[in-house]
């Protein structure tokens, strides 16, 4: 973990949970995992506050437990996981695919859960409900029943899964239920280990809600039995068969589907669409049967993958082969043949195309900031791996003078290294080979360090950018309050002027100005996750292998 990476995530925290989450979770990250006592000692923070910090963190899962160091009976010890909290950059892009794939319902439903951390899946369905019978004409309700479905969709194709029940002392017990409105964190936990949803049998299970309709017919506030039901104090709270059963959002399932539109999208980009179709095709008939952390795909026939494409594309079964047959000689090698015979089994090639794109990434960045002499030559060592200096003037064909400052340059940045082969012990460098090479891991590793730390940067930018205007975005906020409350009331048009024209036309010039930055800080901030995604994809699949 770099300073980088602890840097971003406590102004992930900051911006999200306020500074004294941001303090604990990286006191945490910087340390290493320790119990309650060593986390109020060295911070300086009251036990209680620490504690409600410490359920805060775990219920958005940024924050693990488990025993001790010194076995049982000792101190429960705490840690933070810094993937976890990075994925904050990530939140409105699942958000984003949500509602791609499942409408307004799915999108509310993800933010939901985003936003809390955890909930149960009526608390869940109610307020999901709610919000959008806000948005909806007057007189009109959402059924429960539609956001009900939604929701079993989402876990159907396990983009939700069940949080596991917490293991305290030997025994296992379901964590404390929230308030719908004001969610607060559980108690703080006891436990002595913290099972994975991996192990958790009915992680997908989704169990049987009783919940009343909306827009079903009930009896006005006229009628003696409705008035008399009122007088009476609730003496059960209302039940509805989910108590204890909370949810939370998978987010490796997102990955994977990131991790294949982004193979998908460069086919369509460097074939055509009827190609990226068909892998999109065999991704998805290799969903449930691949391992997430497999190198290819399980084998599929062409009789399989012809009987599964979309009844829209009228593809022969002659084309069908001509276009498997493309896509396995293309040099990128997004697919290939099953086993080493080749036989007719088509592999989708995980590990190669995530290469092959972080490589792409890396040549573009190279381009952008040295020129394209620079990327040839970058290029050159890529295909190559080693070259001496004449010789990369050679291939490259660049006068000796400009590869030298290009390769030296490079070598600066530690975008290329330079690998001494000598010929007698003594490494006399009259007898020894210097060969240049790129590291494709290791320099990935660099870019994605510096990728955490522009987005960090742009961060750091946008609280400066809000804070400067606090003042004039507050007075913005209170006229536009004003004027919601007139609309309502049925204001005369000349209140509403009037009101409006307390905003001057430079306040109004500032104000779009920075609406403007800002948006531009937001696109760059989630462009630059997209590299990230990218390169830890990689970084992740190389390292696994």
């Amino acid at each position: 973990m770099t300073a980088q990476e602890v840097r971003l995530c406590g102004l992930l925290l900051r911006e999200h949970f306020g500074e004294m989450v941001e303090k604990v979770g990286t006191h945490l990250l910087r340390n290493g995992a320790q119990n309650l006592r060593a986390i109020c000692h060295e911070t300086g923070i009251s036990l209680d506050l620490i504690k409600k910090t410490l359920c805060v963190l775990m219920k958005h899962g940024f924050c693990m437990f488990s025993s001790g160091r010194k076995g049982p009976g000792s101190p429960t010890e705490y840690r933070a996981s810094c993937d976890r909290i990075l994925g904050i950059l990530r939140y409105p892009r699942y958000i984003y695919t949500a509602k791609t794939l499942y409408g307004d319902t799915g999108e509310l439903i993800v933010e939901e859960l985003l936003q809390r951390g955890e909930m149960t899946m009526s608390c869940t369905v109610k307020t999901v409900a709610d919000r959008l019978t806000q948005n909806m004409e007057e007189g009109r309700t959402m059924d429960y029943s539609e956001v009900t479905s939604a929701f079993g969709k989402l876990v159907e194709t396990h983009f939700l899964q069940r949080r596991p029940p917490v293991v305290r002392s030997g025994t296992t017990d379901s964590p404390t239920p929230a308030p719908p409105a004001t969610p607060k964190p559980r108690s703080t936990p006891a436990a002595t280990s913290q099972p994975t949803p991996e192990s958790f049998p009915d992680c997908y299970k989704v169990p049987h809600v009783t919940l009343i309709g909306k827009g079903k017919r009930r009896l006005s506030s006229e009628d003696g039995e409705d008035q008399r039901n009122a007088k009476k104090p609730k003496m059960e709270p209302e039940t509805h068969g989910d108590e204890g059963i909370y949810w939370q959002v998978n987010f490796e399932r997102f990955h994977l589907h990131f991790r294949d539109q982004a193979i998908i999208s460069a086919i369509a980009n460097k074939l055509d669409p009827t190609s990226s179709e068909i892998v999109r095709t065999m991704l998805r008939m290799s969903e449930v049967t691949t391992s997430p952390t497999a190198t290819c795909t399980k084998p599929l026939s062409a009789n399989e993958i012809f009987r599964s494409l979309p009844s829209s594309y009228n593809i022969a079964r002659p084309i069908l082969d001509q276009y498997l047959t493309l896509l396995v000689d293309d040099p990128m090698e997004f697919v290939g043949r099953a086993g080493e015979s080749g036989g007719g089994m088509y592999v989708v090639n995980l590990h190669r195309a995530l290469a092959n794109l972080a490589r792409a990434t890396l040549e573009s960045v190279v381009q952008e900031r040295f020129g394209s002499r620079s990327a040839r030559i970058f290029r050159l060592l890529l295909r190559k791996r080693h070259l001496e200096q004449k010789q990369v003037e050679d291939f490259a064909m660049i006068p000796a003078k400009e590869a030298k400052d290009m390769l030296y340059t490079l070598l600066s940045q530690n975008l290329v290294q330079l690998q001494e082969i000598p010929k007698t012990p003594d490494y006399a460098p009259s007898r020894t080979f210097y060969l240049y090479t790129v590291n494709q891991l290791q320099t990935s590793r660099l870019l994605l360090h510096n990728c955490y730390k522009t987005v960090a940067n742009l961060i750091e930018r946008r609280l400066f950018e809000t804070k400067e205007s606090k003042r004039l975005l507050e007075k913005s906020q209170r006229i536009e309050a004003i004027m919601a409350s007139l609309q309502v009331s049925g204001a005369e048009p000349e209140q509403l002027t009037e009101v409006e024209e307390m905003i001057t036309a430079p306040e109004r010039q500032q104000l779009e100005a920075l609406r403007l930055h800002v948006n531009k800080l937001d696109s760059a901030e989630n462009q630059t996750d997209e590299t990230i995604f990218l390169l830890e994809s990689y970084i992740g699949y190389t390292v696994a292998s």
